[in-house]
C-alpha cells in the first residue's frame, strides 16, 4: 500500500468569505478524481470564512482547519477563539505555531503545548509548525531549534493520543522561518530532506515506533519547480505550499506534477 501524501495550504489574511468559497469550490471540483485513499488535501482559511467554508459542496474531499485556536474552552481572553467555538463548524484540524504567530506575536514553545493539548483534547488534527530563523541557522543550531520545538510543542501527548485508530491526529509542518514569505528562498531538497529527518527522528524518540506514521510536510517557497524535487524525498509526506497555492487552477496543476513525480 502506497503511503498516503498530503498537500494544504494556509490562506493566511487573504481572500473574502466569497473568494474562499470559490477557491474551495474550484479546487475539490478539479482534485475530485483523485483517490483520497493515498491523497489528502486540506485548507486553512481566515476565521470569518469559516462558517460558510465548512458548507462547500465537495465538503468531504477536503480538511479544512483553523490558522489559530485559544488553548481554554471558555475566559477573559479578548480575541480569541476556543476549541469548542471551532467543534460546532465541524472542523477536522488546527494549526498551530505558524512562524508568524511565534515571530510576530511571540508565542512561546510552551503556549503552542497549550494548544496543542486543546486540540487532541477536542479530538482536532493538530498541525504544528517548526522551522528555525535565518540566524539560527547561521549559528548551526537549526537541529536543537526543531527538536525543541517538538519535544516542547508535544509534552505530555501520550503516544495513543498521536492517532485515532491508524489515523494520525499529529501532523508535523516544517517551515524554515528564512524560506517562507515574499522574500523567502526555498530550501534546497536536500537541506529539507536532512531537517525532515532529524523531525522523524524525534517523533519516534517521542512516540515510539509509530512515530514513523506520523506526517511531516515541507513548507517554505513551494513552488511548481520544486514541489517534484521535494516529494520525492523518503523523509517528506507532503507539501504545505503558500501563494503557489492560492489560486485554484495552479494549486491543482503542481498536485497533479507532485502526485506524477510519487507514481500516482
Amino acid at each position: 500500500m502506497l503511503k498516503k501524501i498530503y498537500f494544504g495550504t494556509n490562506l493566511k489574511m487573504y481572500k473574502t468569505i466569497k473568494e474562499t468559497k470559490v477557491f474551495l469550490d474550484t479546487l475539490t471540483d478539479l482534485t475530485k478524481d483523485m483517490n483520497r485513499e493515498d491523497f489528502e488535501l486540506f485548507v486553512i482559511p481566515s476565521y470569518t470564512s469559516l462558517p460558510d467554508a465548512v458548507k462547500i459542496e465537495n465538503r468531504g474531499l477536503v480538511h479544512l482547519g483553523a490558522q489559530n485556536m485559544g488553548w481554554e474552552d471558555e475566559g477573559q481572553f479578548t480575541g480569541e477563539i476556543s476549541p469548542v467555538m471551532l467543534k460546532e463548524l465541524a472542523l477536522d484540524l488546527v494549526m498551530i505555531g505558524h512562524s508568524e504567530r511565534r515571530h510576530v506575536f511571540g508565542e512561546t514553545d510552551e503556549r503552542e503545548n497549550w494548544k496543542v493539548l486543546a486540540a487532541r483534547r477536542h479530538g482536532f488534527t493538530a498541525l504544528l509548525c517548526v522551522g528555525e530563523t535565518g540566524e539560527e541557522k547561521e549559528n548551526n543550531i537549526s537541529d536543537e531549534v526543531l527538536r525543541t520545538q517538538l519535544k516542547v510543542g508535544f509534552k505530555d501527548v501520550p503516544a495513543e493520543r498521536a492517532f485515532d485508530g491508524d489515523t494520525p491526529k499529529i501532523w508535523v509542518a516544517y517551515e524554515p522561518v528564512w524560506a517562507i514569505g515574499v522574500g523567502g528562498k526555498p530550501a534546497s531538497a536536500e537541506y529539507a530532506e536532512t531537517k525532515h529527518q532529524v523531525i522523524r527522528d524525534c517523533l519516534v524518540e517521542l512516540f515510539g515506533a509509530r512515530g514513523e506514521e506520523l506526517p511531516v510536510l515541507y513548507g517554505g517557497s513551494v513552488n511548481p519547480q520544486n514541489a517534484e524535487e521535494l516529494i520525492v524525498r523518503r523523509n517528506i509526506d507532503g507539501l504545505f505550499v503558500g501563494r503557489s497555492a492560492w489560486d485554484a487552477e495552479k494549486f491543482n496543476d503542481l498536485i497533479r506534477l507532485a502526485r506524477k513525480k510519487a507514481g500516482r
